[in-house]
């Protein structure tokens, strides 16, 4: 089964060039165009794609506004933004939104490929260069209030894997570092996705920012 998308940018070209691109795999199908982020938003309802790829400066709606009513509906499609350097001021708002992950309009074809795939399988993923630079905002911007507490009912096996989760680290990874099985690591980060109220691994790991538990050094 393919896994459908629709493309959200108001420049035609990119749009073009995103749709060759995926016209050229056999698992990947584009099923609609938008030009702005309020036609996103009306074809994620009406299309119901897998995944939107979400241009962040458009017109009528940006991509961030857009990304909020997309994910607000029942079963909403994930959501993966691009973002180009002058744009990092608003990683961090559009993944407070909701977005699964952040690509870069440089990035490798492949890459962008493959960062659809991963987005559309529940997974989350942000480029590197934007993830430092995202990292290096928060750490420069004064905090707005003090540190979060950490919510009753979380575990001190729980805030571990939090904190690995914060630091990147693939569920096999977490197993390894605290000697559970991969099934375990799995069940402890769903469990911190219900606790949490969080959508993906991506909140998780602003959570544990906001936390305290890990920081730019990690």
């Amino acid at each position: 089964m393919s896994i459908t998308v629709v493309l959200a940018d108001d420049q035609p070209l990119i749009r073009s060039a995103l749709r060759i691109l995926i016209s050229d795999t056999g698992d990947l199908r584009v099923t609609g165009e938008a030009a702005t982020g309020a036609e996103a938003v009306r074809l994620a309802r009406e299309l119901r794609p897998d995944v939107v790829v979400m241009d962040i400066r458009m017109p009528v709606m940006d991509g961030i506004e857009a990304t909020r009513h997309i994910l607000a509906g029942p079963d909403p499609a994930r959501v993966l933004m691009l973002t180009t350097f002058d744009d990092d001021e608003y990683v961090y708002a559009a993944l407070r939104a909701g977005a699964s992950g952040f690509l870069v309009k440089d990035m490798a074809l492949d890459d962008i490929l493959a960062a659809v795939r991963v987005v559309a399988a529940g997974d989350a993923l942000i480029a590197p260069s934007v993830t430092r630079r995202l990292l290096e905002q928060l750490v420069e911007r004064p905090p707005a209030r003090a540190p979060r507490r950490t919510p009753e009912g979380i575990t001190d096996r729980e805030t571990e894997v939090l904190t690995l989760v914060g630091r990147g680290r693939s569920n096999a990874e977490i197993a390894a570092d605290l000697h559970i099985s991969p099934a375990t690591a799995k069940a402890h980060v769903a469990r911190l996705f219900t606790k949490l109220d969080a959508r993906d691994r991506v909140h998780l790991a602003i959570i544990a920012f906001e936390m305290g538990l890990v920081s730019v050094a990690d």
